[in-house]
């Protein structure tokens, strides 16, 4: 897949990408666990906000209060990340990569269920 998205320079976010971070921390903080994985805009292109977040990981500027707001709200409905220190936006990324993970992981698991209990011939596998 493309990247269309600019590369960190020296560990430093343009502007333009921190706000992109910004509407996917709010895209996945808004996310049903049933849907598929939410999308931002940037610069016209449709990125799935894990893209957003692998290519921050590296990212060495400070996270604002208002973003760390929502890492920590995720944080605290997620018992496995518990005591995580974010303090930059490469701290944020990498658990929101591991997150989105975990959620691609169980729309998968929850799809296949599905369709395996509403198969035609319950005889022959999947």
């Amino acid at each position: 897949m493309l990247n269309f998205l600019p590369d960190l320079h020296e560990g430093h976010a343009p502007i333009t990408l921190q706000q992109v971070f910004g509407d996917a921390l709010e895209a996945f903080d808004a996310w049903e666990d049933e849907r598929a994985e939410p999308m931002v805009i940037y610069e016209d292109q449709i990125i799935p906000i894990g893209i957003v977040f692998e290519s921050m990981r590296e990212c060495t500027d400070i996270l604002p209060r208002t973003m760390a707001e929502i890492v920590a709200d995720t944080l605290a409905r997620n018992p496995a990340t518990a005591g995580a220190d974010i303090l930059t936006f490469g701290d944020a990324a990498r658990l929101a990569v591991a997150l989105v993970e975990q959620r691609r992981l169980y729309g998968e698991a929850a799809i296949a269920s599905f369709l395996d209990h509403h198969r035609v011939d319950k005889r022959r596998p999947a």
